[in-house]
């Protein structure tokens, strides 16, 4: 754990003396190894200072009148030092120093930046960013306050004295906390990072400590239904309905490839009529407020006819009846036990799903399904494409393997 070491110092510089051969006093104060420093105005010749004791020789009237000024430096900055420890708060050395001089000056700290980034995201929750935005940033600001108390025995920590060992140790505890997997860990680390930028953007550090840090991503590989298993669960009866509803919405994003909060807002208005008669859906992604352009399948039209009257829709003036994230996801996991499936069945499954067995499996474009999909790169939508050559592969090897001859 880290303690703060602190140590004062008045010394003079000997490389300058005034025409009277006297040298000017500074004052040292060093935290943590680091030093600011300051002249006191007042001038001595070398002959009269004692470098150990950092005291004036002798017993004059001048000696006593400086030592005294001295004395009472020091006892003002241990004063503040001892305040500074006793209210746990973060300091330097250039903060004990502005203090002793009263010119106390604003020092910027990670918490107090993150809680008003945090404060204005929560205003353009809907608009620019989504809840789930918020809640991860929310949730990165929390560890890192675990953090600084574990590690550095404080309650915040200044903006200015973050560096690349600060970020390593907070991505260690990360860790070693069990936080999450590699990318959810790597995922905090960049959500940190975006609240330094904002520090450097601003001035309140000299240079952005996370310049020679790299984010290290673990490859995942993307499961999605098959066409049998997306027609199987289209096709199983639900006595129960609540498990129906969740089904159904599942199936409708099969089709569309809409994210869980764009089907949630989806309204009669996101519903155009183009000049050959098909209703398409266009809406400005949450995530990233580009624009997806989707035509409405047969599948796709069957369920929002379905709930047309379903009181939520009718309360709401929504197209679909869509229940929290958290109960939807522990629904799914009923549906795939009951369709007896053994993946793993969340919300998102259904975008990776429209992205390959629906449009690029049946020979849509990828340009096509990039936009369809809102995306702002086609590497995005080449993810997708890799997931159609692996299963290709494992098509062609089955096939291999029954015209093998004997």
């Amino acid at each position: 754990m880290e303690t703060n070491s602190f140590s004062v110092l008045c010394y003079i510089r000997n490389s300058r003396l005034d025409q009277k051969g006297k040298a000017s006093l500074f004052f040292r104060i060093t935290v943590n190894m680091k030093r600011a420093e300051f002249s006191i105005k007042r001038k001595v010749k070398p002959e009269n200072w004692n470098s150990i004791k950092g005291r004036m020789r002798g017993t004059s009237q001048m000696a006593k009148v400086l030592n005294h000024y001295i004395d009472e430096l020091e006892s003002k900055a241990y004063a503040i030092h001892s305040k500074l420890v006793k209210k746990r708060k973060p300091f330097t050395s250039e903060v004990i120093k502005n203090k002793l001089l009263n010119k106390e000056e604003t020092y910027k700290t990670l918490l107090t930046i993150y809680d008003e980034h945090n404060a204005q995201i929560e205003e353009l929750i809907g608009i620019d960013y989504s809840y789930g935005a918020y809640r991860r940033h929310i949730r990165t600001r929390n560890h890192l306050q675990s953090f600084i108390k574990q590690e550095y025995k404080r309650d915040d920590y200044f903006v200015r004295e973050i560096d690349l060992k600060f970020i390593n140790r907070f991505h260690h505890y990360l860790i070693v906390k069990k936080i999450g997997n590699q990318n959810t860990t790597t995922k905090y680390v960049v959500n940190f990072k975006k609240i330094m930028r904002i520090a450097f953007a601003n001035n309140w550090v000299n240079k952005d400590p996370f310049f020679h840090w790299k984010a290290k991503w673990k490859k995942v590989e993307r499961e999605v239904l098959t066409e049998l298993e997306l027609r199987t669960m289209m096709e199983k009866d639900f006595k129960i309905k609540r498990l129906e509803q969740v089904r159904d919405i599942f199936v409708f994003c099969c089709f569309t490839g809409l994210a869980y909060t764009d089907v949630q807002k989806l309204s009669q208005d996101h519903i155009v009529l183009k000049m050959n008669g098909t209703r398409w859906i266009k809406i400005n992604r949450s995530k990233t407020d580009s624009r997806s352009t989707i035509p409405l399948l047969p599948a796709a039209e069957e369920i929002i006819n379905k709930y047309a009257d379903h009181p939520i829709t009718l309360q709401n003036g929504l197209l679909l009846p869509v229940i929290s994230n958290q109960r939807t996801n522990a629904y799914l996991k009923e549906i795939a036990d009951r369709c007896d499936m053994e993946k793993h069945l969340t919300f998102h499954l259904a975008r990776h799903t429209f992205a390959t067995t629906v449009t690029l499996a049946n020979g849509i474009p990828i340009e096509s399904v990039s936009k369809m999909l809102g995306h702002q790169s086609l590497k995005t939508t080449q993810i997708y494409a890799k997931v159609i050559d692996q299963k290709l592969q494992q098509d062609m090897s089955i096939l291999r393997e029954k015209f093998k001859f004997s």
